[in-house]
């Protein structure tokens, strides 16, 4: 055991009891959870959750922004583009009860431990407190007030121990207060357990009907997102179909796998190293649990309090659930269960979980990097608009047909439109591509110009005179291959690209880096590496040591992909030009209107493993055509605010456009990525006012325009287009800036892509600070114009963002 382990071990046995994850969390089953966490402003900010934890992203209903915008208070919707008629998967909730929502505190004399055991001695009253009723452990919420400000109420338990409960009035939501139509949200989950679906993270899955593909021992459990917001238009429900993939085997299984492979010395080391952070399905209760940690001193032997008596695990999962362990040997694994139900109480111990009975959730890195694993996947995963849409309509009838689901609903008097929502959106025109000294256009259905580009130079790129390229003896044909199919491409683009230094390495990592090692030196412009595999360790060992310990442009390429003589030429043109944009080369542009314009990016990546620290990240455009940019990267210990570390960052790419351009912008617009539910306000109160303090440090008379964007590209809403009887994809560039989106927001979806299989996801933007005074319609064209500069794909694409994700 590692002296780190013998310290948590410690730490357990002088504070915190163990328990099995059942025993720990009987008290939280079958229940949600309600907590007002204050009142300000007007606004009741509250926790409202289940099983899973608090719901985060309801925090940003608080958030208003728009009316502090002159320009959109009246309207946020533009006029440019050609109208469109389309479905959301949306439901609008047609009727919904008008009363007051109370809110009562419930206190039990003497305690009760067991929230279980409060809620069924609490629920004996149903007479006083009516069948509708919501109890979380501490608060009670009911539709109606009772008589009296402080009801007193007596029960018996099973033991005949006599109980006196005091039910005292806190506060009085009123139906428009946006915990009303968070609470809406604590009754649709309870429909999802009436319809037996199982609650996984935030969403809800159905367990009855998995989806095998036992050639890769994994399985597929179908579900749905949901969402009750009020929207522009309406309180609306947004669901989408969501899909949990559940490996066939257990986590002791990927133990035994790992011991076998790296030997008894490192498999501590190797074993936490796989395990922490990852999230098991435990069969037997239908729960998820992240594995925080490994107790090498502990098996299922071991014994914990259960009431009064000591109870061994395995026996525990033996009276319990009726399950035989057959390793007694194996190690248990420990999940910090979150502290459910009221504040103040006292934290559960941590869950010790068997790893005979867990199931690993999710891909591996070598799952998603197999593409037979993932092509197989997204027959089931991947729908078309038309399935998709089917799905949706499938679910929102299940729940009408379901009289079980329908009186729950018709308790609290809520009902449900059967219909998805219907809306006009706007199809913005297709953009002038600029190519050294030419244009052209593009398919604006395909958004792709890359059969336009062939045989145009490029805008500009420097000579590649001094690279090497790196392969193995076996993959040599390959090599010698992309080196003559570069040479050939080169030409028509206006690259020149001379022949490289080969170097034969051994197909292993350690060769390789020894190999980098000895040949990259300052005068290299170029390293290119054919690897004989996709393998993540080989490649993350090689951006390593060319991006920290030896500063180089690199490009890698799997062997793989340079052994189809038909569709080398592609992967050759593709590949130049990403040598080129690496080197520093401007590869084609849009017409941007704006003068003097800055766009910077921002980005943060957490670290879940390494000390969980972030990694945030910032370029800014240099130039008028957005063609060349600045980029930085900073380290950031945990808790540490984003900006803290950027606005030097951000100080020093003003400099820089400075020097490229003998001024500053006058303009700067800031698209910020990677900001969490429920992190909204972080943005708008703490980081825009650091932006503007890096602004002010290069003069305080320096004010330029400042416009703060915030970009979420993994969001729920989608969209579809009907056409002559068929469902399709909305178009690239379709902008939805109706219905959907938020009233107290200045926000707008835009469809940046075409896609060749499933459903397009579109982007969401909220600007939520802007002294710029631009117009919708040109605040939505200029964000599309961007998305055709991302120079890895001659496809539209978020570029500002795209590069920013690169940059982790």
């Amino acid at each position: 055991m590692t002296g780190r382990a013998r310290a948590r071990a410690r730490g357990r046995a002088r504070g915190q009891e163990t328990a099995a994850p059942g025993a720990v969390r009987a008290a939280f089953t079958s229940c949600f959870v309600l907590a007002v966490l204050q009142i300000s402003a007007g606004f009741q900010q509250v926790k409202l959750g289940e099983r899973g934890g608090r719901r985060r992203d309801f925090h940003d209903e608080g958030v208003n922004t728009r009316q502090l915008m002159e320009h959109v208070k009246e309207s946020k919707s533009g006029t440019t583009g050609t109208p469109i008629q389309l479905t959301a998967n949306f439901f609008r909730i047609l009727s919904r009860p008008q009363w007051v929502l109370y809110q009562y505190h419930v206190d039990f004399k003497p305690p009760m431990e067991s929230r279980r055991l409060r809620s069924a001695l609490l629920f004996q009253h149903e007479e006083t407190l009516g069948a509708a009723r919501s109890y979380d452990g501490a608060m009670l919420f009911l539709p109606h007030r009772l008589h009296n400000k402080v009801t007193v109420l007596h029960s018996v338990t099973r033991n005949g121990e006599k109980v006196q409960i005091t039910v005292t009035l806190t506060n009085e939501l009123p139906p428009t207060s946006p915990v009303c139509i968070q609470f809406y949200n604590i009754i649709f989950r309870r429909i999802l357990r009436i319809l037996n679906m199982q609650q996984i993270g935030r969403n809800y899955y159905n367990p009855g009907d998995p989806l095998n593909i036992p050639q890769h021992k994994l399985t597929i459990w179908p579900g749905f997102t949901t969402t009750i917001l009020k929207y522009e238009s309406a309180i609306m429900m947004c669901t989408d179909v969501s899909h949990r993939v559940l490996r066939s085997e257990t986590v002791l299984d990927i133990m035994a796998n790992l011991r076998q492979q790296c030997g008894i010395q490192r498999f501590p080391e190797i074993c936490a190293k796989e395990l922490i952070g990852l999230i098991v399905l435990t069969k037997y209760n239908n729960k998820t649990y992240k594995i925080d940690d490994i107790a090498w001193d502990h098996t299922p032997n071991n014994t914990f309090k259960r009431g009064d008596t000591d109870i061994s695990f395995r026996n525990y999962y033996k009276t319990q659930y009726g399950l035989d362990i057959s390793d007694g040997n194996q190690v248990l694994l420990i999940s910090h269960v979150k502290k459910m139900g009221p504040s103040g109480g006292p934290p559960p111990g941590p869950a010790m979980l068997v790893p005979e009975l867990c199931y690993l959730t999710g891909l591996s890195d070598k799952m998603r990097a197999d593409y037979r694993i993932m092509k197989d996947l997204s027959t089931h995963t991947r729908l078309t608009p038309d399935k998709r849409e089917e799905r949706l309509n499938r679910f929102v009838t299940h729940i009408q047909k379901d009289s079980d689901a329908q009186a729950e609903l018709d308790k609290w008097g809520l009902s449900f439109d059967e219909q998805l929502l219907h809306l006009t959106g706007r199809v913005l025109r297709g953009e002038t591509i600029f190519q050294g000294s030419k244009s052209y256009e593009y398919n604006p259905m395909t958004a792709d110009w890359s059969r336009e580009m062939r045989g145009l130079a490029l805008m500009q790129s420097p000579p590649l005179n001094n690279w090497l390229m790196f392969h193995t003896r076996r993959n040599h044909n390959e090599a010698q291959s992309l080196v003559q199919t570069l040479s050939r491409v080169s030409g028509p683009l206006g690259l020149r690209i001379q022949r490289p230094v080969v170097v034969e390495y051994d197909d292993h990592q350690e060769s390789l880096l020894r190999a980098l090692q000895h040949n990259v030196g300052p005068q290299i412009q170029m390293v290119v590496v054919v690897l004989s595999s996709n393998r993540k360790d080989k490649y993350d060992s090689v951006k390593k040591y060319l991006c920290v310990d030896c500063p180089t442009p690199s490009q890698c390429v799997v062997s793989r992909t340079l052994s189809r003589p038909q569709a080398l030429m592609t992967v050759a043109t593709k590949i130049a030009l990403q040598m080129s944009c690496k080197m520093g080369g401007e590869l084609w542009s849009v017409d941007i209107p704006l003068k003097q314009l800055m766009i910077v990016g921002i980005d943060c990546y957490h670290d879940t493993t390494a000390g969980k620290r972030s990694i945030g990240a910032l370029v800014a455009s240099l130039n008028q055509s957005m063609s060349r940019w600045f980029s930085k990267c900073v380290l950031q210990h945990r808790g540490q605010e984003i900006m803290d570390g950027l606005k030097m960052a951000l100080t020093a790419a003003l400099k820089d456009y400075l020097k490229f351009n003998n001024c500053l912008p006058s303009r700067i617009i800031v698209y910020r990525d990677g900001v969490g539910d429920g992190q909204l306000h972080s943005v708008v109160n703490y980081e825009v006012s650091q932006i503007m303090d890096s602004i002010k440090s290069i003069g305080q008379d320096y004010v330029p325009k400042l416009t703060v964007v915030v970009v979420k590209k993994r969001i729920s809403a989608r969209f579809f287009y009907h056409k002559n009887g068929t469902v399709f994809n909305p178009p690239p560039g379709t902008v939805i800036d109706t219905d959907v989106t938020r009233p107290e927001w200045y926000d707008f979806y835009i469809v940046s892509q075409a896609v060749q299989t499933g459903s397009v996801s579109p982007t969401h933007y909220n600007v939520v600070y802007d002294t710029s005074g631009l117009k919708p319609d040109h605040m939505q064209r200029l964000t599309y114009k961007l998305c055709h500069m991302y120079y890895n794909w001659q496809v539209i694409h978020i570029n500002v963002v795209m590069y920013r994700d690169k940059g982790h």
